[in-house]
């Protein structure tokens, strides 16, 4: 789910917690064996060029593109000629159930509005009209219900996850469906920034005083143990819990310093501090891909860290792109208008290129 239009950390009784670093800016809107590539040099080329032209005017900026997993997609052209959607230049939906291959129109429920925004989620589609209110649909964008309002509609208490960090008290919730419960049994962390499910190990984790805390619980939280995070070199801002496709779990700590290159470390039955020597200054997007490995992009370009060393690799992707993964295990690397699928096993992805042009 994207958080270009609207950080789902600010939605009303959502989760502030385990959300997706944003891009720097996406208005408009199988890592390969790593190989070095020294700065300047050409990438590698996609394996598939998915380039779709559909019934939209050549006044429309390039669409914002919503993959749910590997083959369902939204696209939503809602700006012309960089501004501001409007009567003479009303919102455009699109979907895909093959992977970008081909894209079918959709109805759009309020198509002239101040400001359209679009999330995808599995089984659920939600746009914002502003000021008209939502709309939500759980079959596709055939059908949608309207909520009038500013207030998020209740099915996007879920877009976080099934446990989530509550905006309000800072505590571990369960989602049951219409709202946060906060859970019975708490980690008992100084403070949680973040929480994450994967293969039956639930890990919180946050910063308090500049340093990192996690505990994880085996019982769906009814239960937790604390577990002790090496103290990085300076201080930290929040700390972040992500999962591999593999099923790995990292934790991410944010400098004070926005986009400094993050502290990362791994949980192999305790976590480990993960050296990452020769790491650029900056970065503006970080996703575990699996098999001990962190992909960057940043200003330097694109990188993974393996090994205790960041290395330059060679895929096709630019420092433009933001990464993040699906929960099927796609890596996905946006920008405006364009964004590149990295589909496979670990070690042996394939890089599909996912585009739309207007007539």
């Amino acid at each position: 789910m994207a958080t270009l239009f609207l950080a789902l950390a600010a939605l009303g009784a959502c989760s502030i917690g385990d959300v997706r670093r944003p891009p720097p800016n996406r208005a408009s809107a199988s890592p390969a064996p790593i190989a070095t590539a020294p700065a300047g040099s050409p990438v590698a080329d996609v394996h598939e060029v998915r380039l779709v032209r559909v019934a939209v005017p050549d006044r429309y900026d390039p669409p914002f593109i919503e993959f749910v997993d590997a083959e369902q997609a939204y696209a939503l052209f809602a700006r012309c000629d960089g501004q501001p959607p409007g009567r003479d230049c009303p919102a455009l939906l699109f979907a895909t159930g093959d992977g970008g291959r081909s894209w079918q129109a959709l109805p759009h429920p309020q198509p002239v509005a101040e400001n359209q925004q679009l999330y995808a989620l599995p089984g659920l589609l939600v746009l914002l009209s502003e000021s008209y209110g939502w709309y939500t649909s759980t079959d596709r964008g055939v059908t949608f219900t309207h909520h009038p309002g500013a207030e998020p509609p209740p099915a996007l208490g879920g877009a976080n996850g099934r446990f989530q960090v509550t905006e309000k008290s800072g505590k571990v919730a369960r989602w049951d469906g219409r709202r946060l419960r906060p859970l019975a049994v708490q980690p008992g962390l100084p403070m949680i920034n973040s929480v994450r499910e994967t293969e039956g190990m639930l890990v919180a984790a946050g910063v308090a005083d500049g340093r990192p805390y996690a505990a994880i619980s085996t019982d769906q939280g009814r239960s937790w143990q604390r577990t002790a995070v090496p103290a990085p070199d300076g201080e930290l801002s929040i700390l972040w819990v992500r999962a591999a496709p593999d099923g790995e779990i990292w934790l991410i700590g944010d400098q004070p310093e926005r986009l400094t290159f993050p502290v990362l470390w791994i949980y192999r039955g305790n976590w480990q501090l993960v050296q990452a020597a020769g790491h650029p200054e900056k970065m503006s997007s970080v996703a575990p891909v699996g098999a001990g490995r962190v992909a960057v992009t940043g200003p330097d370009g694109v990188g993974v860290v393996a090994n205790g060393r960041y290395e330059r690799v060679s895929w096709p992707i630019g420092p433009e792109h933001y990464l993040h993964l699906l929960d099927d295990g796609t890596l996905v690397a946006s920008a405006s208008g364009e964004v590149i699928l990295a589909v496979g096993p670990v070690g042996a992805r394939q890089w599909i290129s996912v585009a739309l042009v207007g007539d």
